[in-house]
């Protein structure tokens, strides 16, 4: 994959960790038409075993069957993302009226486009980081009560990782309450950018600069592997699923 000079290496990873089930989902899919052109998506489904892979898999297919009618000459980048949230979160809703389950899902997906842009959003506690090179540019706050407390300077962005009550969600998809349709701009992506999407059962075990470190270091595939391998060691037997997508952006004379 290429944009206007520029070379995208990417790779998913996916496994259940320590769970009996899989509800994650991810995915990473090029444009069919436009070159140049990404779409990557994570989702963390909740509700119970099937309940929580319905809503993950309501979310990948709402994604990819908007991103098959994105035009990205003409169409509202924002517009496409932000209809791509509210309709997952509807056809969740949908499919919890036509279950006794309660199916909900996080979302985290960026769009690149061919001109170098990116746009961003987000739900729940999967989150989308952007690093130049080894050090972090931004990355998406989390829509939880522990990330509640740290904006209010209750407790440290280190003590929300291990707060007992770390995996309770203000917001997601399937909720009675619409999903924020909170949305990140990068006017132009440049070589040694990396963007990487990630369900919590990643990033809870890992410091901003070991991503940093880890991704400017290795390829998208061999960080994914690493990323799952340690994660899963880190937890010792407790730990979530975990799914991730990995871009990055090279310069062709590299």
């Amino acid at each position: 994959m290429s944009i206007k000079g520029y070379r995208l290496s990417a790779a998913t990873g996916i496994h259940k960790g320590d769970r009996d089930y899989q509800q994650d989902q991810v995915c990473l899919i090029s444009h069919p038409r436009a070159k140049g052109c990404v779409m990557a998506v994570v989702a963390d489904g909740m509700g119970g075993r099937s309940g929580g892979r319905k809503a993950s898999d309501q979310v990948m297919m709402t994604a990819r069957q908007l991103f098959e009618r994105y035009a990205p000459a003409t169409d509202d980048p924002l517009a496409t993302l932000k209809q791509l949230v509210l309709e997952a979160h509807m056809v969740i809703k949908l499919t919890a009226i036509s279950s006794e389950e309660e199916p909900h899902s996080t979302i985290a997906l960026f769009l690149i486009n061919p001109d170098g842009s990116c746009h961003w959003v987000h739900a729940g506690d999967s989150r989308i980081y952007h690093f130049r090179g080894n050090q972090l540019v931004t990355r998406t706050k989390d829509h939880s009560y522990v990330q509640t407390l740290v904006n209010q300077g209750e407790i440290t962005p280190e003590q929300a990782n291990f707060h007992p009550q770390a995996n309770i969600l203000m917001s997601c998809l399937g909720t009675e309450k619409e999903p924020p349709l909170e949305h990140h701009f990068i006017l132009k992506l440049q070589p040694g950018d990396t963007l990487m999407a990630c369900s919590d059962g990643v990033w809870h075990y890992f410091t901003d600069m070991e991503l940093g470190s880890v991704l400017s270091n290795l390829s998208p595939r061999d960080a994914s592997e690493f990323l799952i391998d340690k994660a899963r060691a880190r937890a010792k037997g407790g730990g979530d699923n975990l799914s991730l997508a990995i871009v990055k952006l090279e310069s062709l004379n590299a």
